[in-house]
């Protein structure tokens, strides 16, 4: 023990050196950071449960690392032994240990791909972009489109422009880890991310190895399995959780990464606002074909509730792109709406953090973007009253009901300062807020609505209601031909007054 807090008191290098005695290069600093883990995660679980169960898992840990090199049964077996040979008790603490440390192993692996990446971006060194994943990288790729496939760059642009990837979150509950937890594995993959940034202090690093072992042991001390079933809005709450963390920020990024890569190959225009490559889509809610759980009631509230995430994400970026737009030069176009508006808007509205006063005409932008505030907040709360109350006390004609409302005051704005000579100013945070208005829209994502085939056709007994046939016994074509020209008409499908099912 004493030992042990001997090497504690050493510096964090001094302690890596210790844990990785080999050199490790540039490139794989993965066995430092499995190392530093492992080592964290073992002094905590010895402060926990005692010296005698950090010795179980570590031999566990090591004959497992041998039966792995050598498979050598003769190390499956006295592994084996060990664990029939534990206490009750003691054998969940071991299981636990394992699972943490599989997390810990590869929360490691990530950091260690995203650091790997860095270095041959720097470097320019990637190799074939199809024999891994991590090695893909999007400028290589154009590069690759014009100089091997002799493709001309604004082929490359045009054929960019008209691609969209969706992205699919399914509903697997059972998969789901929980939001607890993936917080704090998102903590201890950013801790471990800057101890070994290049520019970092004793200080820091002494400071970031503090939080590293407090979010280590938070994690381990987190239960991991839910002790009651995940509803279909928990499932939402916990997809939408990845928006917060990192997708919300990582599209505009990633777009600005991809304009980047089109200027190296001479394409000197950015990818359109209103051409969004990515777009996301999920089943969480809508599954009704595969969870009897989510019925019509709940589509509504999951619908509900990724509205009301989706205008607070919108809502807490708002303010700091009024600050960034107070310009006073605009177009005459921009300038009568501000005046319009400006006209009709309330001296004060005290609820807001910021400019909470009414905004002066002279600062046009801030007029328009203030406008967009207000029905932010309002679609906000609207959607969190009809969640919780069914009922909302605030008009509909006061937020935002469709994307192209939302958009068309902020394309006002980038139109404006584009024609006084402010491109450079457009581009920046405002094209990014357009980038994530066009990609997730009022509601995050679309919801794909799954239902078993026997209720749509059971639905469609419209037609022999109305004299037309049986639907059921149609064959795909005239079923298709049938729908086709009844949705492409402007008359309801049916009657308010025809029978419905309870259903």
């Amino acid at each position: 023990m004493a030992a042990r807090n001997l090497e504690k008191m050493a510096s964090i290098d001094a302690q890596l050196r210790l844990l990785a005695p080999g050199k490790v290069s540039e490139d794989d600093k993965l066995i430092e950071y499995d190392a530093l883990l492992l080592d964290r995660f073992l002094d905590i679980l010895q402060d926990l449960h005692g010296e005698d169960l950090r010795e179980t898992v570590q031999d566990c840990y090591e004959l497992s690392a041998e039966y792995e090199g050598k498979q050598d049964p003769k190390k499956l077996e006295e592994l084996g032994n060990v664990f029939t040979g534990l206490e009750p008790g003691d054998s969940i603490v071991v299981a636990k240990s394992f699972s943490h440390m599989l997390n810990l192993a590869n929360l490691a692996e990530e950091v260690q791909i995203a650091y790997r990446r860095r270095i041959k971006l720097k470097k320019g060194d990637f190799v074939d972009e199809a024999s891994a994943t991590t090695e893909s990288d999007i400028e290589e790729t154009f590069k690759k489109l014009v100089g091997q496939l002799k493709k001309s760059p604004q082929e490359v642009f045009d054929e960019l422009k008209n691609q969209t990837v969706d992205l699919v979150l399914t509903a697997h509950p059972t998969q789901s880890v929980r939001r607890s937890l993936l917080q704090k594995h998102a903590r201890v993959r950013n801790c471990l991310t800057q101890l070994y940034a290049k520019d970092i202090t004793p200080d820091d690093k002494q400071e970031l190895d503090e939080a590293l072992q407090r979010e280590i042991q938070a994690a381990f001390r987190t239960d991991e399995i839910r002790r009651t079933p995940p509803t279909p809005q928990d499932e939402m709450r916990a997809g939408m959780s990845y928006f917060h963390e990192t997708i919300w920020k990582g599209v505009p990024k990633f777009l600005r990464r991809v304009d980047t890569a089109l200027k190296n190959i001479g394409i000197n225009e950015r990818v359109p606002h209103n051409a969004p490559l990515i777009q996301f889509s999920s089943w969480m809610g809508g599954d009704r074909d595969g969870n009897p759980r989510v019925t019509p009631e709940v589509t509504r509230d999951v619908c509900l509730l990724a509205r009301m995430m989706a205008a607070n994400l919108y809502f807490s970026q708002i303010e700091d792109l009024m600050f960034e737009l107070s310009m006073w030069r605009c177009n005459d176009e921009l300038l009568a709406r501000a005046h319009e508006l400006h006209r009709s808007s309330r001296k004060d509205a005290k609820h807001y953090i910021e400019f909470w006063k009414q905004i002066p005409p002279n600062e046009p932008y801030r007029v328009i973007l203030g406008d967009v505030r207000d029905k932010l907040y309002n679609t906000r709360e609207r959607a969190r009253q009809l969640l919780s109350n069914v009922v909302s006390d605030i008009p509909e004609d006061t937020t935002f009901t469709n994307v192209e409302q939302f958009l068309e005051p902020l394309e006002l704005c980038y139109r404006s300062l584009c024609s006084c000579g402010d491109q450079a100013i457009a581009d920046g945070s405002l094209l990014d807020f357009l980038r994530q208005v066009s990609t997730f829209g009022l509601s995050l994502v679309r919801l794909d609505i799954r239902q078993e085939s026997d209720r749509h056709t059971d639905v469609i007994a419209i037609t022999k209601h109305l004299g037309l046939g049986s639907y059921r016994e149609w064959p795909e074509k005239q079923r298709q031909e049938w729908l086709l020209s009844e949705l492409s008409g402007k008359r309801p499908l049916l009657a308010l007054m025809f029978p419905r099912l309870k259903k």
